[in-house]
């Protein structure tokens, strides 16, 4: 026996909200009253790019047309017993290679500070080698405490 055709140009209110196993639509995973999820990804990029904007504070003309950018991996595979690059500078551009820097790097108290130095260390190391400097002596006031 044929089915009639109904109008369904005009949907009533109770299709509006549901989808069609008659659930309501989904919320997203963390609900409506907790923050956000944070990834380690985030984490890294939010790392660079303040670390990024204090050093270009502190060195405004020499670092006024560099460019930080984050790579997974260094291209290419590392000489027999040479370390993976954490970091590379080919000329304005500072890149930092976020896996090797997450990854490899040995710490003694698995935290989120640490973490959060070693990163902040691997960008002051790229600057240091893009001015030509020790990275003590990229900003000498904050390490003194006295």
């Amino acid at each position: 026996m044929p089915r009639s055709r109904r109008n369904t140009g005009a949907k009533t209110s109770r299709y509006r909200y549901r989808n069609r196993h008659g659930r309501t639509l989904r919320s997203s995973v963390t609900g409506p009253h907790l923050p956000p999820l944070r990834t380690r990804i985030d984490l890294f990029e939010m790392t660079v790019a303040s670390t990024a904007d204090y050093l270009k504070g502190v060195w405004p003309e020499e670092l006024a047309d560099v460019i930080f950018e984050i790579g997974a991996v260094p291209l290419g595979m590392p000489a027999e017993g040479a370390p993976v690059e954490r970091w590379k500078v080919i000329g304005n551009r500072i890149i930092l290679f976020r896996l090797p820097i997450q990854r490899l790097t040995k710490l003694h108290r698995d935290d989120e500070l640490h973490k959060r130095m070693v990163i902040e260390s691997c960008v002051f190391r790229g600057v240091a080698e893009y001015l030509g400097k020790d990275p003590w002596d990229l900003a000498p006031d904050r390490y003194r405490h006295f």
